[in-house]
């Protein structure tokens, strides 16, 4: 049974959250970029927030709630941001319950709205969200901006 908690209930997973987050996203950050993040989130209260997915005691998913995730756009937030499902549990819907948790995490702490950001299509609509239109990745890579009401 998988079992979806704050980072910050768990923080033995810190280091293979941030392992997970430089090897899936670091093409522009460095790793010490994505510890700051994590050791952010290892506090019950403000963002960023971290979750993540146990199948037991093994680490399976995360997805983050941040105040940033894209510096062109400083002025959208908060952010769903950072899903990443281990590869042995993708296509069995993990992504789908790490989304609705940030969602209703963040529909909790009384924001409104989230955006992401992707690099593809075809995902996120899936689930809801809205593509509001095109973004720059730090330094000049372009990414598509969605948006959910909450």
């Amino acid at each position: 049974m998988i079992r979806i908690l704050p980072l910050y209930e768990v923080p033995q997973c810190s280091e293979a959250v941030t392992d997970w987050l430089y090897q899936a996203f670091g093409s522009t950050n460095s790793r010490a970029f994505f510890a700051s993040i994590v050791a952010s989130s290892l506090r019950p209260e403000g963002l960023p927030i971290t979750f993540v997915a146990l199948d037991g005691e093994r680490l399976v998913g995360t997805v983050g709630v941040w105040r940033c995730d894209l510096i062109s756009r400083q002025d959208l937030w908060p952010w769903l941001a950072a899903l990443y499902i281990d590869e042995s549990q993708r296509g069995k819907g993990l992504g789908e319950r790490l989304q609705q948790h940030a969602v209703a995490y963040a529909r909790q702490a009384g924001f409104d709205h989230l955006y992401l950001y992707a690099l593809f299509e075809g995902y996120y609509e899936r689930f809801g969200w809205d593509y509001i239109g095109d973004g720059l990745e730090y330094p000049d890579q372009p990414v598509r901006l969605y948006h959910k009401a909450l």
